[in-house]
């Protein structure tokens, strides 16, 4: 009897000594999280769309906790976002301008040429390797998808052979135009009315050969804008938005009608 009760003693201060060293343990080991974490994975969208560069919105929450990422990475959020991120962080808010995404293609079907009939997968990265895809101009939008694939807000649709960005669903993350082979998505203001739908580099002549929509780089939206906004290099169009004062003149004397009025 005695040796069980000595066998049970000394189960029972092994037991306790473990405890206390368990404790101790768990005391010192304990990795401290940072509260604001989960107060910005609350404020943030929570689609996971990567726009910011991240995994997800778990990990740029990590990072701007940090002070790793700026209060108004998340392109999703937009600046209400930004703003309350920044609260929490103790920060002023910086500056956000809410973007979208546009489509700098107008060459859809009857207007641009196509050098073949495609048939295959629905991907813009896998036509392309057949030959760049099939419409003659080597910077036209392909059609197949790939950015509409990739936008997490079904903001995105292939209209007549040419992708087409629906604003009101946009957030402006940048996940189209990151996944556009190309590169002829381009990231502009929400509010911005006018865009060059075009991306061709090639000579005036060239251009016009296989789409009846091109810019042809005759510079005449250049020479009569009146705030310096719009300038013609690498063979098409570009508009500075910061000094963009949407007058119009552009639209109006662009004998290609390729500078675009919408939104």
């Amino acid at each position: 009897m005695g040796s069980i009760l000595t066998a049970v003693a000394v189960l029972a201060a092994i037991g306790a000594v473990l405890g206390i060293l368990l404790a101790v343990a768990a005391r010192l080991l304990t990795v401290k999280t940072d509260e604001r974490v989960e107060k910005i994975i609350s404020l943030l969208p929570g689609a996971n769309c990567g726009g910011c560069g991240y995994a997800g919105c778990s990990a740029l929450a990590e990072a701007i906790a940090k002070g790793d990422a700026s209060t108004a990475a998340c392109k999703a959020g937009g600046p209400d976002c930004a703003a309350a991120i920044a609260l929490v962080m103790g920060k002023a808010p910086e500056k956000a301008v809410r973007m979208r995404a546009q489509v700098m293609c107008s060459g859809v079907r009857g207007e641009a040429k196509l050098k073949y009939d495609y048939s295959g997968l629905e991907d813009c990265r896998a036509a392309i390797r057949s030959g760049g895809g099939d419409k003659v101009c080597p910077n036209g939008c392909i059609g197949h998808g790939t950015c509409a694939a990739a936008c997490a807000f079904g903001a995105i649709s292939v209209v007549n052979g040419v992708a087409a960005v629906e604003y009101s669903k946009c957030v402006g993350c940048g996940m189209c135009a990151s996944a556009c082979p190309k590169g002829i998505i381009k990231m502009i203001p929400f509010e911005a009315r006018y865009w060059v739908g075009c991306s061709s580099v090639d000579k005036g002549q060239l251009t016009r050969s296989y789409c009846e929509k091109g810019c042809i780089s005759c510079k005449i939206c250049e020479k009569n804008c009146p705030s310096g906004a719009i300038t013609v290099y690498d063979g098409v169009a570009h508009i500075d938005y910061e000094k963009c004062t949407e007058c119009g003149i552009c639209y109006e004397k662009c004998p290609r009608h390729i500078i675009i009025k919408g939104n």
